[in-house]
């Protein structure tokens, strides 16, 4: 059993649409530190302090509230190099995808401290790997990948260091059906393993994490899970910003989760994205609950 940090960062400036900030809270509410505890995991629990879009000014457009962010990524960057350290699970939860600029870049700093290799399943219907130049919303949560790629805003691709954080061949998308024109280009030129939703239609999911985690295995000693809850159909998950029909299934999404967790190769996870002013009744929150407690190792029998 493992010391899981909840790591709460409830940031909304690098969405479109005000909210998720108070994703954090919605996942606490969904018991999320109970139910950790009763399959056996401790867990301890920390925020992150974010300012608040009307004490702050956008600057420029093609990079929205970007000092804010890297002020929060840096400190999220920090908590999560401390808590790899100390031997402990970092949960990062929520807030936007933005989020995970500063996740990985700490447990990228962490891992290259300790001679060990990072991999990546992206989970979102976006591959959030526009950037300045191509965003057309100027929104920095569909950048985060990108940054983690070493492509983008210098000062978000210097957090914790000026070092590629990712290695493209380590990384694998998963269940993306809605990019950007130019996006397009980036994602087939970075050298990401992407799958689509229409490949998880041909082969199925259990055939999709079986190549992943093989190549996972042979390249990689740990695996950081980013889950941003849009990457769900949202018939099952309406609670977050920028829904996109066509997603993941509840059982797909289970599946995945439990595979990752039977590898035992999962270091680090992070559940982003879910808007509590969108939802209904706490519906994606509890949802989310539920599939972090797939990645800790809750199975059926």
């Amino acid at each position: 059993m493992r010391h899981v940090r909840i790591i709460g960062v409830p940031l909304d400036l690098g969405a479109g649409r005000r909210g998720c900030d108070m994703g954090p809270s919605a996942l606490r509410i969904a018991g999320i530190k109970q139910r950790l505890q009763a399959i056996g995991h401790t867990v301890s629990d920390a925020d992150i302090p974010v300012g608040i879009p009307e004490h702050l000014a956008e600057q420029q457009s093609s990079a929205k509230y970007l000092s804010e962010i890297v002020r929060v990524t840096q400190a999220t960057a920090d908590e999560v190099e401390e808590t790899i350290l100390a031997g402990q699970f970092p949960l990062i939860i929520g807030g936007d995808h933005s989020v995970a600029i500063g996740t990985i870049a700490g447990l990228a700093k962490a891992y290259r401290t300790q001679g060990k290799k990072l991999g990546v399943i992206w989970v979102d219907a976006h591959a959030d790997m526009n950037t300045p130049g191509s965003s057309p919303s100027g929104n920095i949560h569909g950048m985060p990948l990108a940054v983690n790629l070493g492509i983008g805003s210098p000062e978000l691709c210097s957090i914790s260091g000026d070092f590629q954080k990712l290695d493209p061949k380590n990384v694998a998308l998963i269940g993306i059906r809605n990019l950007d024109i130019a996006e397009q280009r980036i994602v087939r030129e970075s050298g990401v393993h992407a799958f689509t939703m229409g490949d998880i239609d041909r082969i199925g999911m259990a055939a999709i994490m079986d190549k992943v985690l093989g190549f996972m295995k042979e390249q990689v000693d740990v695996i950081h899970i980013s889950f941003d809850l849009d990457g769900l159909d949202p018939f099952i998950a309406p609670g977050v910003g920028t829904p996109v029909e066509g997603g993941l299934t509840y059982r797909e999404a289970h599946l995945l989760m439990e595979m990752v967790a039977a590898s035992g190769m999962m270091c680090s996870m992070e559940v982003v994205e879910d808007n509590p002013v969108l939802d209904i009744r706490n519906q994606t929150a509890n949802l989310a609950a539920e599939l972090i407690e797939s990645g800790f190792g809750k199975v059926i029998l």
